[in-house]
């Protein structure tokens, strides 16, 4: 069976299916806002499409909007994972952080198989794949996520979620709303671009320094700190809370970053650093912020999460 993106002939595609194709992008879109991480929505797309091209020729004529059977079967299909996914974080090794992703502009190869990453399959990034918008994601019900995001994020009527998520399009107007309220009392007072690309760079600077005062004053006295080594490599065993913590914490820590590289890099649309060893990335921290302060940190360790920031 031939995949979307390998026509069997060499040749330039039929416009049919080269519309078909052109959803790749959406779908993976979708499916990283609902499940949190690429590889996972890379393998929803890919089953999508295995549906798809499983129907007869005739079969595939008769559904009059190929993309939006293909978004509904792909969100079918991350309804259904989202079960299985939040089992399998209940046994997961310390914290769970969804798999962070770069700029489209600093997107590095290292998928499957050393497979190059295809630009239609880049992640839009926009304020609703921010980490901080993410984990407020992974504390809704798997039919809460659906709904909002479908509706919310990619404009779907609430008659077509209901007929994604097998509920009334009422029953679904009242799961978005009520994801909404989640949205809404996470949401902290907003802190301009340009600030929080200062409040990165002065905390990469009083961290190298070793800085202790420094670092305690760049962060929010409230501050939370969580680190995703997936049991594979070290990572702090359980999550941080205060700016003093955090800051001993990281002070003490230095050790684990000799030789590293740390740079300013955009991750899940927002500034955040990325650390590098021998050209390797190793880890890579996201921030939430609130006026002048940073209120979130979130350092993902797990090398399984990191093959988007690296080259093959």
């Amino acid at each position: 069976m031939n995949t979307p993106s390998e026509p069997s002939d060499g040749g330039p595609l039929d416009p049919g299916l080269s519309a078909v194709i052109s959803e790749r992008r959406q779908l993976i879109n979708v499916a990283y806002r609902l499940l949190g991480s690429v590889a996972d929505a890379e393998d929803v797309v890919q089953e999508t499409y295995a549906r798809w091209y499983a129907m007869s020729p005739e079969g595939r004529d008769a559904i009059k909007s190929p993309g939006g059977w293909l978004t509904k079967v792909a969100s079918r299909i991350c309804l259904d994972q989202l079960g299985s996914a939040r089992a399998r974080r209940e046994t997961y090794v310390g914290e769970w952080i969804p798999e962070p992703v770069p700029d489209p502009s600093e997107w590095i190869g290292g998928r499957p198989a050393g497979r190059t990453a295809d630009p239609a399959d880049r992640v839009t990034l926009d304020e609703s794949i921010s980490m901080a918008f993410l984990v407020v994601l992974e504390s809704m019900t798997p039919a809460e996520r659906v709904a909002f995001v479908l509706h919310d994020v990619f404009r779907y009527s609430f008659a077509e979620v209901a007929d994604i998520v097998g509920r009334t399009p009422a029953a679904c107007r009242q799961l978005a709303s009520s994801a909404r309220r989640r949205i809404a009392a996470s949401h902290a007072r907003a802190t301009p671009a340009a600030r929080r690309a200062d409040l990165v760079r002065d905390f990469k600077q009083a961290w190298e320094a070793k800085d202790i005062e420094a670092l305690i004053g760049l962060l929010d006295p409230d501050a939370t700190a969580l680190a995703d080594g997936g049991g594979l490599v070290n990572a702090a065993p359980r999550p941080l809370g205060g700016s003093e913590e955090i800051a001993r914490y990281l002070i003490a820590a230095t050790g684990l970053t000799t030789g590293q590289t740390i740079l300013e890099r955009t991750v899940n649309g927002q500034p955040g650093l990325v650390f590098q060893q021998d050209g390797v990335t190793v880890s890579v921290m996201a921030f939430d912020f609130a006026d002048d302060r940073i209120t979130s940190l979130w350092g993902v360790r797990n090398p399984e999460k990191l093959r988007g920031w690296t080259a093959a």
